[in-house]
């Protein structure tokens, strides 16, 4: 088996992880591929143009895990000129012909075979998921197992099986070329610019995209899959499955282009890659990747229709979708900023299905992941997002994911739906086809509304931990008032004091008055005057706040009728959007 690491810091440590340094920037990279499928090897020639970020340079680095090195040249016209190199099984450092300027372009060609399953867990990789290409099945004798071969490369892999720039500061566009057996499908990133039979049992795919995006998010994908054909507006969407499983395709992923053109429409900026396509693969990693154009799910969307009325996995479509404007388009500068990509990606579930199924059954959802993430056990010490990890894997947890959303959530309810999303048009389209950190959110939120924001980003995404209040909500006779105290419980020594604008509805002989409050301080009381003591008072009313509360509500006037009015309410509102599972307000009775 391979060794477990497990990663911490050492208490006390004090640990910055910044952004990448940008010393070279690759502008493009060819890829031609050839598999062995006897020895899992891939063989591969890459053209890789490039040119320093900014100072004058005289080399270039790039990551090849375990690769054996056959050729590194300069190309200059049609010819290969042999360059100097070293290299460790880890990094590949060439020396050029000469020092070039950040104005200068040069071609570094590299020949290689990349031999990921001889990769070392502890010594050439963190751990097994880190090999980058995966052959399943690759000599064929596994019974009800196809032979495919995929690639993950997030977060560091794909410098398993091509020379390059690891991490998601760089983008590139790129050309692939795979030569494989004649009946396989292959899939990469783009369109399929060319596919040529040559003429011995095999077959040349050309996949080319021009857009950059970063270089995790390369991808490469073959086997035995039917291709169903969709389309959103003038660009294909399609879906590869094994043919078992194909007739389900537009069952399981039909709503694609729903998604496409809701997203589109709710950013104001249209899907931004040449196509889409989702393909089903064996035994991958996770539960899928947003694989620019070409997004990889597991097996288990492999399935029937019997199947699909129990799951239909609708939450990462839409997930990994909703990454190709957040991830993709534009991608978090370091893993430090991960939930740039991530948080967005959650939340991008909750819009949609607040817009298919209605704001309750979305709140439902949303309330799933406030729950998860309560429960977590690193929830409690670490920042959204972190310079601290002790390794980049740790970022992908439920803080980057479910508390980021949950804050995403938040923040459109402060600032308000038309400002929400006039922002994040004003983010993707500043920031599209590069990279950005927590601060450029926050300038385009402060652009568009013309407020401060610094006290929420300081407070949720640059802080650990969340609110823990205690709410004490009363109606007092003598000064005919509503009272609601509110204080703040948590740990300030690690946790900040929040200031928290909260909504308050006041429920009164079939009426609704809201209040708006704002707590800042550890403990709060707010008064507002009311003839009669109310039916209920309602506090935090829309239910965003992303906190641990404790309620306290005393109505000594309250109706046996009208406490069982009010509990069943509460379940039908929460429950009624729930148009998939088919519930009654019958069942609910």
């Amino acid at each position: 088996m391979d060794p477990v690491t497990v990663s911490a810091n050492r208490p006390g440590s004090n640990i910055y992880r910044s952004s990448y340094t940008k010393l070279t920037d690759i502008i493009h990279t060819r890829l031609d591929l050839r598999f062995d499928w006897d020895s899992s090897f891939v063989m591969g020639r890459a053209y890789i143009q490039a040119k320093p970020w900014f100072y004058p340079s005289d080399s270039l680095i790039l990551s090849a895990k375990g690769f054996r090195i056959e050729q590194v040249a300069l190309v200059q016209k049609d010819e290969l000129i042999p360059l100097k190199y070293t290299y460790d099984r880890k990094k590949l450092k060439v020396r050029l012909d000469k020092t070039y300027t950040r104005d200068q372009k040069y071609t570094v060609y590299v020949q290689y075979v990349a031999m990921p399953n001889r990769l070392k867990v502890g010594e050439d990789i963190g751990s097994s998921g880190d090999r980058g290409f995966y052959f399943i099945n690759p000599d064929g004798k596994e019974k009800d197992m196809p032979r495919q071969f995929w690639t993950q490369g997030e977060t560091e892999c794909n410098s398993a099986w091509f020379p390059t720039i690891d991490g998601p500061q760089e983008k590139m566009t790129q050309e692939i070329s795979m030569t494989v057996p004649a009946g396989m499908v292959t899939l990469s990133n783009g369109i399929l610019d060319f596919s040529s039979d040559n003429g011995d049992g095999t077959r040349t795919d050309t996949w080319r995209q021009e857009k950059p995006h970063s270089t995790y998010l390369t991808m490469i994908a073959g086997g035995d899959f039917k291709i169903v054909k969709d389309k959103w507006r003038d660009k294909e969407v399609s879906y590869y499955m094994e043919p078992e499983f194909a007739p389900n395709a537009r069952l399981i992923f039909g709503k694609t282009p729903q998604m496409m053109e809701f997203f589109s429409s709710l950013t104001g900026v249209d899907y931004p890659w040449e196509k889409y396509s989702q393909i089903v693969v064996r035994n991958f990693l996770g539960g899928a990747m947003e694989n620019t154009t070409a997004t990889v799910f597991f097996d288990r969307m492999n399935m029937t229709k019997e199947q699909y009325l129990d799951e239909t996995y609708e939450d990462i479509i839409s997930h990994e979708l909703f990454h190709h404007w957040f991830g993709d388009l534009v991608t978090a500068e370091s893993w430090a900023n991960l939930p740039l990509n991530e948080s967005f990606a959650t939340y991008g579930e909750y819009l949609w299905n607040e817009h298919k199924y209605g704001r309750d059954y979305a709140d439902l959802f949303g309330w799933k992941d406030l729950q998860a993430y309560l429960s977590s056990a690193k929830g409690r010490d670490a920042n959204v997002i972190r310079y601290d990890y002790a390794d980049r894997e740790q970022m992908f947890d439920a803080v980057s994911y479910q508390k980021g959303g949950r804050i995403l959530h938040m923040l459109r309810n402060v600032v308000g739906d038309e400002a929400f999303f006039k922002s994040l048009h004003l983010y993707l389209t500043r920031n599209a086809y590069k990279t950005a950190e927590i601060g450029d959110l926050r300038r385009a939120f402060e652009e568009v509304t013309g407020e401060d924001l610094n006290w929420f980003f300081n407070q949720w995404f640059l802080a650990a931990g969340h609110p823990v209040l205690k709410i004490d909500s009363r109606y007092d006779q003598t000064s005919r008032q509503v009272i609601v105290s509110i204080a703040q419980q948590q740990d300030l020594s690690k946790i900040p004091l929040y200031r928290l604008p909260i909504a308050v509805d006041i429920y009164q002989g079939g009426k609704v008055e809201r209040k708006k409050i704002i707590v800042s301080r550890q403990e709060q009381s707010f008064s507002f005057p009311a003839g009669a003591e109310p039916d209920l008072i309602n506090v935090d009313a829309d239910k965003y706040l992303l906190a641990e509360k404790r309620s306290q509500s005393r109505y000594p006037n309250m109706s046996f009728n009208t406490r069982i009015h009010l509990c069943i309410w509460t379940v039908w509102r929460h429950c009624r959007g729930c148009s998939r599972r088919r519930l009654t307000r019958q069942h609910m009775v």
